[in-house]
């Protein structure tokens, strides 16, 4: 059995445009992440699927490359600081490591090779980048 556990989440679509701009929360896809949890801490891939309400797709289907999915992150939740700057927890309570403060980082250029990883290999691929990012950050934080 492998000591990594393996969540996936979907958030919603939603559509909360409003005309007063004090209310307009405008219009977000579909969220994909990937979360690949272990014994010293929590890694993710987050992805922008682009998956749209009916309503809201039909309005973009002249902008197809707004439809397209787009890697948004790649980042590490950890219930100890990992980098000096980390002098407090990012938030108090972290639903990835069991609801104690979490010190969170996370890095959008990452993004592109787990992506790419996902498309090339699937399953396979996008875990393996995970396990692989896992391994880089917790334990460069053990030989620091």
């Amino acid at each position: 059995m492998s000591e990594f556990e393996h969540i996936v989440e979907f958030t919603a679509a939603f559509d909360r445009r409003n005309v007063d701009p004090a209310k307009n929360y405008g219009v977000h896809g579909v969220e994909m992440r990937l979360v690949l949890k272990g014994p010293k801490g929590a890694v993710h891939f987050l992805l922008y699927t682009n998956w749209h309400l009916p309503h809201v797709a039909a309005a973009f289907e002249d902008k197809p490359f707004l439809l397209a999915p787009t890697p948004a992150e790649v980042g590490y939740h950890s219930p100890v600081p990992l980098r000096g700057w980390q002098t407090e927890p990012a938030t108090e309570t972290c639903d990835y490591l069991g609801g104690v403060p979490c010190y969170y980082a996370s890095s959008g250029l990452a993004a592109d090779a787990a992506f790419a990883a996902l498309v090339e290999r699937g399953n396979d691929g996008i875990w393996g980048y995970l396990e692989s990012y896992y391994q880089d950050i917790f334990e460069e934080a053990d030989n620091a």
